[in-house]
This record gives structure tokens, C-alpha cells and sequence, in this order.
């Protein structure tokens, strides 16, 4: 098995006639997690939105092969039953739709994609139970509208129990930390840290090394600009603290 992951070459996108990457060259292996970091503005959100396929994103040069496919042709929803998931900045709420209902399409519609039966209500029950106690959620959670009147944490926890839930190969983390306390940030870590396996990888996109703490990334990778200017290990995460972004050059 081929342990490339996700190949991005050359990666130019931007929105509205904006463009906003300018050449990302990027590759993951499988069994890593990669940190993203980089001021406001550098292309560290756009870049999940065009991995996870959003229509309002034009891809105008260069490419993205996940798992031998070309990852730029599929719609969203094939990206998602092919294994990438997408942890949102800003967590939608869908009024009208419990938990326990959005977990159960999503992952139906998933099963069928990859021909799987359907789980069966004891199963889906069983695994729902389990994945909820993986983030501390109560049990309560699982009967309320998707982020309805749920506080910042609350909903980070919710995106990473819907991480737990789908099992993907590819997770991509969106300033997951933003907003979070303390507490809540090593919950959604351990869960992250939890859910790792040999076969997967995760982007965490992050603008501080507070979360980095608790999840330890292989890679670190500096975007500035619409590039990655700089790629290290875990001791670029410190120069950035004490130099700030300022002071990272390629």
C-alpha cells in the first residue's frame, strides 16, 4: 500500500477572482499529523475549503491526488465517503435536526457509497454511545438539534464526535482550538490523539501553538502569503513563538 496519503502540487485557488494560494506543495503520509500555521490571512482556512471541495473556491492551477484519485474532480460529498473529513472554524447549526439523526444519515449515506449494509439500530446505538463517551459528551447531546444553543466548546467537541463517528482517513482540522478554554482544548485533543491510527493523517490548521501541545504534530509547516514558506519538525513551532511569523523566512 502506497503510504502517500495526499499529494499537493503546485496548488493555486482563490475566490471571487482573488487568489489567494499561490503554489502549495504539500505531502502527507499516512500515520502523520501535519500543523498548518500561519498569520491571518495566509490561505491556511482556504486551503481546507479547497480540500473539502466548497463550490465558492476556484481551483485554477496545479493538482491534488488523494489516494492515487484526483481529489479536484470529485464533488464533496464523494471526497467525504472517500475519507476526508472536515473539522469547521465556525460550526453550523441545522435547527430541526438531532444529533442522533444527522449521525445516522451521514453515516448511511457513507456505507452505501463504499457498498456496505446499513448498520443495524443495536449497532449504530452501541457505536453512537461509545464515540460520545470518547469526547465526554452526555449522553443528553445525542437528542438535541446539531449546535443548537451549544457554547464554542461544545461545539468543537461535537465536530471532533462526528470525526469519531465517520473514522476517516484524512482529518482536517480548521483553528479547531479557536475559542476554546483550557478544559475543553485537552478534551478535543485527547479525542483527536485518541482516533489516530497508522492508516490515517491529520491536518491541524492552527495559529498558535497552544493547541500543539496537546496534539503533537510530525510535521509543521509555515503558510505565509498563499505558500509554505517553511517546512520543520516540532522545534519550528517554538521558533514561531519566540520570533513570531515575522522572523520565518523560506
Amino acid at each position: 500500500m502506497n503510504d502517500i496519503l495526499l499529494e499537493i502540487k503546485d496548488l493555486h485557488a482563490g475566490i471571487e477572482g482573488r487568489e489567494i494560494l499561490k503554489g502549495v506543495n504539500l505531502t502527507i503520509r499516512r500515520g502523520e499529523v501535519h500543523a498548518v500555521m500561519g498569520p491571518n490571512g495566509a490561505g491556511k482556512s482556504t486551503l481546507s475549503a479547497v480540500l473539502a471541495g466548497r463550490a465558492d473556491y476556484t481551483v485554477t492551477a496545479g493538482s491534488a491526488t488523494y489516494c492515487g484519485r484526483d481529489l479536484l474532480a470529485l464533488p464533496p460529498e464523494e471526497r467525504s465517503w472517500a475519507g476526508i473529513f472536515l473539522s469547521f472554524q465556525y460550526p453550523v447549526e441545522i435547527p430541526g435536526v438531532s444529533i442522533t439523526n444527522f449521525m445516522k444519515a451521514a453515516i448511511g449515506a457513507r456505507r452505501k457509497a463504499q457498498g456496505l449494509p446499513e448498520l443495524k439500530p443495536a449497532e449504530f446505538l452501541k457505536l453512537l454511545k461509545d464515540k460520545m463517551a470518547l469526547v465526554q459528551m452526555k449522553g443528553e447531546f445525542a437528542k438535541r438539534e446539531v449546535n443548537v444553543g451549544f457554547s464554542g466548546g461544545e461545539k468543537k467537541r461535537n465536530e471532533i464526535f462526528q470525526m469519531a463517528m465517520l473514522e476517516p482517513t484524512l482529518s482536517i482540522l480548521d483553528e479547531t482550538d479557536s475559542g476554546l478554554d483550557v478544559d475543553a482544548l485537552r478534551i478535543v485533543a485527547d479525542g483527536v490523539n485518541r482516533l489516530r491510527t497508522p492508516e490515517s493523517a491529520t491536518i491541524v490548521i492552527t495559529h498558535y501553538q497552544r493547541l500543539l501541545e496537546y496534539i503533537v504534530p510530525d510535521v509543521v509547516h509555515v503558510l505565509k502569503d498563499g505558500r509554505i514558506v517553511r517546512t520543520g519538525g516540532r522545534e519550528l513551532v517554538d521558533l514561531i513563538e519566540n520570533q513570531g511569523y515575522d522572523g520565518i523566512e523560506g
